[in-house]
């Protein structure tokens, strides 16, 4: 019959087991903090700006004021709602797509130490610098890269097509959107936005750069029908202008020429011209109207933003600090020096 083996670990025995083998357990201490320290040295300074921005709500005005009335007895009356499809909860992921980062690429950024001005790609792209445990990914990267077909890359005539992205693009756009963090507060709707950067000034002017696409990408995208009807109307606005134009001069002309003409069919003629003169100006003075009514839509439909805390340049670096390091790797090298005993004298603990 198979007998049950049970484990029993008893303090005092494991007490004396770390006291007999304490020089070993101080080594394993001592060299996993070493290590800690080192990478901790050889690992960038991380520095974090932050932006606090509400935004305006949608659906002002008395209809929104009675939605509001009724939510508060429980009721879900939609009343005016404007079909915006952009709301708060979702600018996350539209600071997180594709078009919207890269169009963070050419964007110039100053670093705070030597003062050289770059364009944010190449900044990412080439003047970041490199953990020291991140160094062998970096090699087999570059020999993978070596190995398969050269990338064009990103050059001074590169256009980036958010379309069709070479793979250094795609890297860069990757790195671009780890250091961006968006959150939105449920309840007050206030967007966080947090930019970091192993810069302190590059990290505040690109909080500020992605503050001001994000607030311009939520106005392009609100007032474009209202934009679109703007044009439409200017359009007919010129068209109309001209026309009145036209038919004024027509019937100044006609009216100087026949001055002392007494003829019926001459002053039938001034008249129908007068009269189409007329007609003209009434339908100039309409789409007139209807023109400054499309460009106040465009100024209603444009959304506030209140700035609650601007982008600034940070003081202090965000990173783990080193004396922390330092305890995590020398409590990670005593529990695996202490792992080693007890599978070593695992026998003793086992009671059959």
């Amino acid at each position: 019959m198979e007998q049950n083996k049970v484990l029993n670990i008893n303090v005092v025995d494991v007490i004396r087991m770390l006291m007999a083998d304490r020089r070993k357990v101080c080594i394993y201490s001592f060299v996993a903090g070493v290590i800690g320290v080192i990478l901790a040295f050889g690992t960038p300074k991380i520095y974090k700006s932050t932006v606090l921005l509400a935004p305006e709500e949608s659906g002002a005005g008395f209809s929104g004021s009675l939605s509001s009335l009724a939510s508060m007895v429980g009721m879900n009356i939609k009343v005016g709602q404007t079909g915006d499809a952009l709301y708060p909860e979702i600018y996350p992921d539209l600071m997180g797509s594709t078009d919207f980062i890269v169009g963070l690429f050419p964007i110039k950024v100053r670093t705070d130490k030597t003062g050289e001005e770059y364009a944010y790609w190449d900044y990412i792209q080439n003047h970041q610098r490199i953990a020291l445990h991140e160094y062998p990914f970096v090699w087999m990267a570059w020999l993978k890269e070596k190995l398969s077909s050269d990338d064009a890359g990103i050059g001074p005539g590169h256009k980036t097509d958010p379309f069709r992205l070479t793979k250094k693009e795609f890297g860069v756009l990757k790195v671009i959107s780890s250091k961006i963090t968006c959150t939105v507060d449920k309840k007050t709707n206030v967007i966080t936005i947090t930019v970091e950067d192993q810069d302190p000034l590059i990290a505040a002017t690109m909080a500020d750069s992605v503050q001001m696409h994000l607030q311009y990408a939520i106005t392009d995208y609100r007032t474009k029908k209202a934009r679109i009807d703007l044009d439409y109307m200017q359009q007919l606005f010129d068209e109309a202008q001209a026309q009145y134009k036209q038919a004024s001069h027509a019937y100044a002309t006609c009216a100087d020429s026949y001055q002392d003409v007494n003829l019926q069919k001459y002053a039938q003629k001034v008249e129908d011209l007068e009269n189409e003169m007329q007609l003209k100006y009434v339908i100039y003075q309409q789409i007139s109207e209807h023109l400054h009514l499309a460009k106040a839509k465009v100024q209603e439909r444009t959304p506030a933003f209140t700035i609650v805390q601007g982008a600034s340049v940070p003081i202090k670096h965000s990173s783990r600090p080193k004396i922390v390091s330092l305890a995590i790797w020398m409590i990670f090298g005593f529990i695996l020096r202490f792992s080693m005993l007890l599978w070593k004298n695992r026998q003793q603990f086992i009671n059959i």
